[in-house]
């Protein structure tokens, strides 16, 4: 099984930012010694608990940091941004990193409506020109003449493009594009089966690929104990809370038995988005995301976590892998 990280680079209550990433650049360490594929970090504005909004300075921290594990993002929300300025930053990590770069591209703001106003510009028309952008960088980065401007870093540079998405339209823009896909389903597991039908039904081949690849996200804590894992996992339970009823901070410390004193409002909330999740021993994990693999027929599993303590993180992604690696395909 092919397994990558995404890294939401999470503040913890009592930390810093500089802690974040000196957590993430570690990490992502022990990802590449453990043999995973890819370490991706996300686009976030706006946010006391999460580090990686200037998503290319954090993939440069990392890259730094290791030396063989893809590295990328998961994603950048391309409608906040001009391609040409994507295409110089990832020029410039493809010239630091060679052969190590993914460029994950979301059309949601990676924030609320204030983004709308600390850009200065509107984030929702630009999110109808996602296509259009999408193509363009593809064109910065192959030279393409007619493009005004040349990115410079950027002209022929070789990221990886990934189209990430939440719903129906990234698949069947990745489709349309001969793009590899990446779902999001470890937050929005709703439209999951349906996305990747279509993905794989509308799929043209292009220069990029032959044939579709698809990712999907699996939120996974792996621990000693079931009981463990899910008292780690309460951290990301509180934040998904905190999101929801718009009180969003840092990652709070683990509470046992966090769900027994919500209301049944919450509950449900969290039973519907951590829906798509592996929480618990190795063998408990290896089950997860083996009716997982079966249920999407991804290529690549993505495992996604928010854990307090770094010491129980690092312990998780290890056995994470091990889960991964006793599953003996069919």
């Amino acid at each position: 099984m092919k397994l990558s990280v995404l890294d939401l680079v999470s503040v913890v209550e009592g930390g810093t930012v500089r802690d974040a990433l000196a957590n993430s650049a570690a990490a992502a360490k022990v990802a590449e010694e453990c043999g995973y594929q890819r370490y991706w970090v996300a686009e976030h504005h706006g946010m006391e608990g999460i580090a990686s909004a200037a998503v290319s300075v954090v993939l440069a921290h990392i890259g730094h940091a290791t030396s063989t594990i893809r590295i990328g993002s998961g994603g950048i929300m391309l409608p906040n941004h001009s391609p040409l300025v994507i295409a110089e930053q990832f020029g410039t990590l493809d010239a630091l990193f060679p052969g190590r770069i993914d460029l994950g591209l979301g059309r949601a703001p990676g924030a609320d409506q204030r983004i709308v106003r600390a850009l200065r510009k509107d984030t929702n028309r630009a999110a109808e020109e996602f296509p259009a952008d999408v193509v363009e960088l593809q064109a910065q980065f192959a030279g393409d003449p007619r493009v005004p401007l040349q990115a410079v870093p950027g002209k022929d540079a070789k990221p990886q493009i990934w189209i990430l998405g939440s719903s129906l339209f990234g698949a069947q823009l990745a489709a349309m594009l001969g793009l590899p896909y990446a779902f999001a389903s470890h937050f929005a597991p709703r439209h999951l089966d349906e996305a990747l039908r279509i993905y794989r039904e509308r799929f043209e081949p292009s220069e990029t690929l032959a044939q579709p690849y698809c990712a999907a996200a699996i939120n996974v804590i792996a621990a000693d104990t079931d009981e463990e894992a899910h008292l780690l996992a309460s951290s990301m339970d509180q934040s998904f809370v905190a999101l929801r009823t718009g009180t969003p901070g840092k990652l709070q410390p683990p509470v046992p038995n966090y769900r027994d004193d919500l209301p049944a409002p919450a509950i449900a909330m969290l039973e519907s988005v951590r829906r798509v999740s592996a929480v618990g021993t190795v063998e408990t994990v290896r089950k997860g995301l083996a009716a997982f693999a079966e249920r999407t027929g991804a290529d690549e599993i993505i495992a996604a976590a928010s854990i307090f303590d770094q010491t129980a993180r690092l312990r998780s992604l290890r056995l994470t892998m091990q889960a991964a690696n006793g599953l003996v395909p069919a």
